[in-house]
């Protein structure tokens, strides 16, 4: 008897073989993360870097953010900028080293590497120097100015290069909508930019055309830019198809409630994160600034009513969301306080030079960031972007 395994009718032993299910979209969408707990986790990690220098906590935290990208990011176009950012950040930290080489640094050092010739200048620019000494404590400096800048490039790749921004604006509340938009196309830039320029890169290979060098980018450049003014086109078109920027009738009190809120939520927040940076605001810092959030959140929540839309098939933020969000900010908050606690630690000396040590509790801090490595799901080659 003939096989018919796929159909389910039968095979050569006779024997009924039920039919392959293909995964429903419920399936594929229970098996994606939550694109804020990726954004969420990429940025509490960009912020650890800002509160160090510490060169080995910053390569740490730079490990840990390129291992869970390689694990997890999906075959996307979006997700293939993250070299594109690798080499950005490479490009900032050899454009810091040679401002300070070049112009000069605002450490001042006595152990010389070299000594450039220096171009006098006039009066009025004083202050700034072009050549003279090169120190390694200016070295230094600017070395782990740059790599601070360069980790946090970083990590905002990885937020790009594991969730898509579009997915991302999906999940924010009504009130934010329209400046999510904004925010969203501004993320989504250079993503698509990238992708746009490795895709005619391949087109002009195929053609026999050159691609590198100074001529390939001026022709590669106007395509690009072209492209770019197409989609955004294209986005306004469908945006004006799906009715954006409608608003609901909602009665004049809800309008006025919501105004009230948000106003006094804001300004809670202000004066709560002013009693929390003085010294004689600590006790009313913390209620206000709770106080405020809770109002902001209030108002936000009434503000979407004006603001009807439909979510098709939204994402779904479930524990793995959390403990994914919740390790970023683990880290984010624990160097905060390591900052505050062991400043020696986290911002080696310059002056005098003081080769960096590796403080254990931050770098096992730095270590909870790996936890979406174990607990995120891996991403099939058909999720969307």
């Amino acid at each position: 008897m003939r096989s018919f395994g796929r159909t389910g009718i039968s095979t050569e032993s006779g024997t009924p073989q039920a039919p392959a299910i293909a995964p429903t979209p419920r399936h594929q969408r229970a098996a994606q993360l939550h694109p804020g707990a990726w954004w969420l986790w990429s940025l509490s990690l960009g912020t650890a870097a800002t509160r160090t220098t510490n060169p080995l906590l910053l390569a740490l935290l730079l490990t840990t953010s390129a291992y869970v990208v390689a694990t997890h990011r999906a075959p996307t176009p979006t997700a293939r900028s993250y070299t594109a950012f690798l080499k950005l950040a490479l490009a900032v930290l050899l454009i810091r080293l040679l401002f300070a080489v070049v112009l000069g640094s605002p450490v001042p050092g006595t152990q010389v590497i070299v000594t450039l010739p220096e171009v006098p200048l006039p009066h009025w620019a004083q202050g700034i120097r072009l050549g003279g000494r090169v120190t390694a404590e200016g070295l230094l400096f600017a070395l782990y100015d740059g790599l601070k800048l360069a980790t946090l490039l970083v990590c905002v790749g990885a937020a790009n290069a594991l969730a898509s921004p579009t997915r991302l604006l999906k999940s924010l509340p009504g009130a934010l909508y329209e400046m999510g938009v904004a925010v969203v196309v501004a993320l989504a830039f250079a993503p698509n930019l990238i992708a746009d320029v490795q895709r005619l890169r391949a087109a002009r290979r195929l053609r026999g055309r050159p691609d590198r060098g100074l001529r390939g980018l001026l022709q590669v450049g106007l395509p690009v830019l072209e492209g770019a003014l197409e989609r955004s086109v294209a986005l306004a078109a469908a945006m004006d198809a799906r009715g954006y920027g409608r608003t609901a009738d909602v009665p004049a009190s809800v309008r006025r409630t919501t105004t009230a809120l948000t106003l006094g939520g804001l300004l809670g927040v202000c004066a709560g994160t002013y009693g929390l940076l003085t010294a004689a605001g600590g006790t009313y810092g913390l209620p206000f600034l709770l106080t405020g959030l809770a109002a902001a959140l209030a108002g936000l929540r009434l503000g979407g009513r004006r603001s009807p839309r439909t979510r098709y098939r939204p994402d779904v933020w479930n524990v793995r969301a959390c403990l994914v969000a919740a390790s970023g900010v683990a880290v984010a908050a624990l160097l905060t306080v390591a900052a505050s606690t062991d400043p020696t630690a986290l911002h080696p000396s310059t002056i005098p030079l003081v080769a960096p040590s590796l403080p254990l509790w931050p770098a096992a801090a730095v270590l909870l960031g790996l936890l979406p490595a174990f607990l995120a799901p891996t991403p099939t080659p058909k999720e969307p972007s």
